[in-house]
């Protein structure tokens, strides 16, 4: 299973030189902070002169409203011809629709004069940057920087296609947790829930992929890290765990040897769920009870056992383990 996050690409949107940088090279940025200044002087040459054509055209504009209303008045009493009229109707229309183009044109330039200063959209690490101060970027072409968001971060892992109704069914249930370990520190697991399942099966590898997201305040998780995954489909209340190695198996099944006071007896169980090195003893077992682990080619049922290291030993020093619970 691989470590993977959310990547974001700043692009200039604007062209022009590199002024400024207001970052170091993985350096933890917050949304909104400053990253890049492109130069903001011909940018804001452009809406200087946006502005002036727009106060230009509201002038235009105002004379010719003016004008109409006269003609309107003067129409009444026939003192102006109706071309006249409709001409003054039209100067209007036309210093109107001036106007409105004007005020996009300033809109332009000063949205251009605001992205000459480039923030960033989203939380995260800044990696190497790939332009320095004097270069010249191009609008949506050029590549500055990529950012990456380490907290919370995504841990994309595989089912097989024969358990994915298992996952299904527990999903109906509500979201699943999930366990995230590192190979150098698997005591120490992050604890995370299942937010993605692929909408289909690989067809090469017969596994579905599903995607936990989990906490990184500490960025213990990296990107393109491989760890381990386990996803916790159920839970079983005050379950007994047993070490792995305790069941045996005969002719009639499953068992364990149970420490009764200074003697072995030849306990039947049923057992359920690995975790790890322990395994879930469903029947057969009471909580603190002590089981022979290893040596039990040594133990007869009804054979003596002595204590050894604090721990009860069978004559051929088999090592027991106590079976315990767990939430």
């Amino acid at each position: 299973m691989c470590v993977t996050r959310e990547v974001m690409t700043i692009l200039a949107q604007v062209s022009g030189d590199i002024n400024d940088l207001h970052f170091v090279d993985g350096a933890d940025v917050n949304k909104g902070d400053l990253l890049f200044t492109i130069d903001p002087r011909p940018f804001q040459a452009q809406l200087d002169a946006a502005e002036a054509n727009l106060t230009q055209a509201k002038a235009a504009l105002e004379f010719a409203r003016v004008q109409y209303e006269r003609g309107a008045k003067l129409i009444e009493t026939k003192a102006i011809a109706q071309q006249e009229y409709d001409q003054r109707k039209n100067a209007q229309d036309v210093a109107a629709a001036q106007v409105e183009q004007n005020q996009a044109a300033v809109e332009t330039a000063r949205l251009n004069l605001q992205y000459c200063l480039i923030h960033s959209p989203i939380d995260g690490r800044t990696g190497h940057r790939l332009v320095d101060v004097g270069n010249v970027v191009t609008a949506n072409a050029t590549s500055l920087l990529t950012i990456q968001r380490l907290d919370p971060i995504y841990a994309d892992f595989t089912v097989t296609a024969n358990d994915l109704t298992s996952v299904q069914q527990s999903m109906k249930r509500g979201s699943l947790p999930v366990e995230i370990r590192l190979p150098d520190e698997p005591e120490k697991p992050l604890a995370g829930s299942l937010t993605f399942l692929d909408n289909a099966v690989q067809n090469a590898t017969g596994t579905v992929t599903l995607r936990a997201t989990v906490p990184n305040r500490e960025h213990r998780l990296w990107p393109g890290r491989f760890v381990k995954a386990r996803l916790i489909l159920s839970s079983v209340p005050n379950a007994i765990l047993v070490p792995a190695t305790a069941p045996q198996m005969s002719a009639n099944g499953q068992f364990v040897y149970v420490v009764k006071q200074d003697t072995a007896e030849l306990r039947p169980v049923k057992t359920g769920q690995r975790q790890g090195e322990l395994l879930v003893v469903d029947e057969g077992l009471k909580p603190g009870e002590q089981v022979v682990v290893t040596g039990q080619l040594g133990v007869t049922p009804g054979g003596k056992v002595r204590v050894l290291n604090g721990e009860p030993q069978a004559a051929g020093t088999p090592a027991v383990s106590s079976g315990g619970k767990k939430s």
